[in-house]
């Protein structure tokens, strides 16, 4: 079996695993729990071809120097993963705590960028934004990979049976032996002898092979575990990106308000500037050396200016008045 697991790399066998970079910083956690948790690789050995005696009604197991039933021996052990199961649980476990981990720092640091950008626009909250949202996708990367492999892996029975090492691995063992005793006794109706497994494994392993080929059910309810854990992974990134979505949304809405006012502040002094222009067309018009009558009247000049003056005022408010009738303007 080859474990590709984020910074795990391994191949698992029926009696040991093989670690690529055991000493790097993130393996390390995996490593001790593989020491902690699984004894050493010699209470996994197969003893001699004589170690385990079958007679004609029943099979044996050792247990502390004392031979009992393999129904009875069962009786207070409770059936345990084979080897290869349980450096795989380790592994999903280990890389499974990492990724909640950093989604945990993810969330922990998503939520006050994402309060400041709401209530101060800024080009410094916008970086950090940025930058939440580029480590962000790369996290929900990494967690649906390893989903998308647990839920390819659970959707073919065939795949899940393959990985049953300790069960092809006795399968061989006992074939080989059936074959050997076959081809000495020939002549001989004694059933053959076949290898006795030592330590309390053993009945979990003789109960394992007694099962069926095809059935897949401790590997399916354990991958079913870690795929819901991890599910449930990519739920919390999907709904920090959600509240990314609705602070972008919430501050885009901020700036076309923004845009609009300013937009309606440009059209008021646009016509301000109209009323304006047509007062000052009107006293360029007089400031010319053109006879008129109105030059030689008394008191004339307050009178002109003021009447232009507020014929423009006028115009200003007609003008306003249609852009908010046509709703060009806020109220």
């Amino acid at each position: 079996m080859v474990v590709n697991l984020e910074f795990i790399k391994a191949i698992v066998t029926a009696e040991e695993v093989l670690i690529l970079d055991p000493l790097q910083q993130e393996v390390l956690q995996f490593v001790d729990q593989l020491r902690q948790q699984l004894p050493p690789k010699s209470a996994f050995r197969i003893q001699g071809a004589g170690g385990m005696d079958v007679n004609d009604s029943e099979m044996h197991v050792s247990t502390g120097g004392r031979w009992l039933p393999v129904p009875e021996a069962m009786e207070g052990f409770q059936c345990e993963l084979p080897f290869e199961f349980q450096v795989l649980e380790m592994a999903l476990e280990v890389v499974c705590s990492f990724l909640d981990k950093n989604v945990a720092e993810l969330e922990r640091d998503a939520y006050p960028v994402l309060d400041e950008l709401a209530r101060n626009v800024s080009t410094k909250n916008l970086e950090h934004v940025r930058s939440l949202k580029s480590n962000l996708t790369r996290l929900l990367a990494r967690v649906q990979k390893v989903r998308d492999e647990i839920e390819h892996l659970l959707d073919d029975n065939e795949d899940m049976a393959q990985l049953y090492l300790t069960r092809k691995w006795i399968q061989n063992q006992q074939s080989e032996a059936l074959l050997g005793a076959a081809v000495s006794n020939s002549n001989s109706a004694t059933p053959p002898r076949l290898p006795r497994l030592s330590s309390t494994r053993s009945a979990s392993l003789l109960s394992s092979h007694n099962m069926d080929d095809d059935d897949v059910e401790d590997l399916e309810m354990l991958l079913e575990a870690y795929f819901m854990q991890l599910d449930g992974t990519r739920n919390k990134i999907l709904s920090v990106r959600e509240y990314i979505d609705d602070t972008e949304d919430y501050v885009n809405i901020q700036l076309d308000n923004q845009r609009n006012e300013l937009i309606q502040l440009q059209l008021t002094l646009t016509i301000a500037s109209f009323a304006i222009a047509i007062e000052t067309l009107i006293s360029g018009w007089f400031g010319m050396n053109i006879p008129c009558t109105l030059y030689e009247m008394h008191g004339i000049f307050e009178i002109f200016v003021g009447g232009i003056t507020l014929g423009s005022v006028l115009i200003f408010l007609l003008i306003l008045g249609y852009a908010r009738w046509k709703k060009l303007l806020g109220s």
